[in-house]
C-alpha cells in the first residue's frame, strides 16, 4: 500500500469503533484501537492491529497511550474520536456527577486526547482529527438534554478547532451517525428507568424508554456500523476532505427536517416517535 497511515481509534471494543478498525486494516493501514477493555479487542489484534488501555477522561492514561503509539511509529496520521455515550433522562433526575462525566467523555475527553497528538501532527505539517459528534448534535430529542448538549458542543469545538488546525494542514472532519445498530441504546434503557422511579417523569420516561427499546430492537430503524466505517475509508483516503459526514438510518432525512422546520414543528413530528 503506498499511503499507508499511522491511526488511533478511541473507543475501539465496540460498535462503530471496532468495525471502522477491523476496516482500516483490510485497507493496509496502521491501527490502534485505545478503550479501557482490552480484552474485548483481542480481534484488532488477530486482525495485525495494536491495542491500547486507553480511558478518555485519566490525563496520564491518554498522556501514556499517546507516548506508546509515537514511541512505535514515530509518527500519527489520523486520529478519530470514537468514543461516547449517551446518559438520558429528564434534567432534573440526571445527577451533577452523570451529567459532568458525560461532557469529560463526550467533549472534555475528546479533547485533552487531541491535544496530546497535536504536537505531533504540527511537526509533521499533516494529519486529520476526526470527531465521531451524531445527528443528536443538530436537533433535540425528550429526555436527552445532557447528550445533546455535548454533541451541539462538540459541533462548534471542532468547527473553531478546524480553522486553527489549516494553517498546519492538519484537517478537522465531523461524522454524524443516525440509527447505527451499536451497543448504544443498550446503555439508555434502564438507567433512564432507575433515575425517574418515584419522581415527575417516570411515566413519561417509561414510554421514551419503552420507544428506545423497540427503535433499538427494529433492524429496519437501524443501519449497520460499516456504513459509519465507509465514511471513515473516505474520510482518511480524501486530500481533501470535507468538514461533516452524515450517514446512518434517517440522518439526512432528520437533518433536513431540522433545517426545514420551525422548532415547535419540529418538537410535534419528533414527539410522534414517542
Amino acid at each position: 500500500m503506498k499511503d499507508k497511515k499511522v491511526i488511533l481509534i478511541t473507543g475501539a471494543s465496540s460498535g462503530m469503533g471496532k468495525d471502522g478498525a477491523l476496516r482500516l486494516l483490510k485497507e493496509g493501514h496502521i491501527v490502534y484501537g485505545g478503550a479501557r477493555r482490552l480484552d474485548k479487542m483481542k480481534d484488532i489484534i488477530d486482525a495485525g492491529g495494536h491495542i491500547l488501555e486507553l480511558d478518555v477522561t485519566n490525563i496520564d492514561s491518554i498522556k501514556k497511550s499517546i507516548e506508546k503509539l509515537i514511541a512505535e511509529q514515530g509518527k500519527i496520521d489520523v486520529l478519530w474520536n470514537n468514543a461516547g455515550y449517551s446518559v438520558t433522562g429528564a434534567v432534573e433526575d440526571v445527577s451533577y456527577e452523570d451529567a459532568k462525566r458525560q461532557f469529560e467523555v463526550n467533549l472534555f475527553g475528546l479533547a485533552e486526547v487531541t491535544k496530546a497528538v497535536l504536537p505531533f501532527m504540527r511537526k509533521q505539517k499533516s494529519g486529520k482529527i476526526i470527531n465521531t459528534s451524531s445527528v443528536g448534535g443538530k436537533i433535540f430529542s425528550p429526555l436527552g438534554a445532557w447528550y445533546h448538549a455535548t454533541k451541539h458542543a462538540l459541533e462548534g469545538w471542532s468547527d473553531s478547532l478546524r480553522i486553527e488546525l489549516k494553517p498546519f494542514n492538519i484537517d478537522v472532519s465531523i461524522i454524524e451517525p443516525g440509527g447505527i445498530a451499536t451497543e448504544f441504546g443498550d446503555v439508555m434503557y434502564q438507567p433512564l428507568l432507575d433515575r425517574s422511579k418515584g419522581g415527575a417523569y417516570e411515566e413519561f420516561s417509561k414510554k421514551v424508554a419503552q420507544s428506545y427499546k423497540e427503535n433499538y430492537a427494529d433492524p429496519k430503524r437501524l443501519s449497520p456500523a460499516s456504513v459509519i466505517s465507509d465514511v471513515l475509508v473516505k474520510i482518511v483516503n480524501s486530500n481533501n476532505p470535507k468538514t461533516r459526514y452524515v450517514a446512518g438510518y434517517m440522518s439526512k432525512t432528520t437533518i433536513f427536517l431540522r433545517w426545514l422546520l420551525s422548532d415547535k414543528l419540529f418538537e410535534k413530528m419528533i414527539m410522534r416517535f414517542f
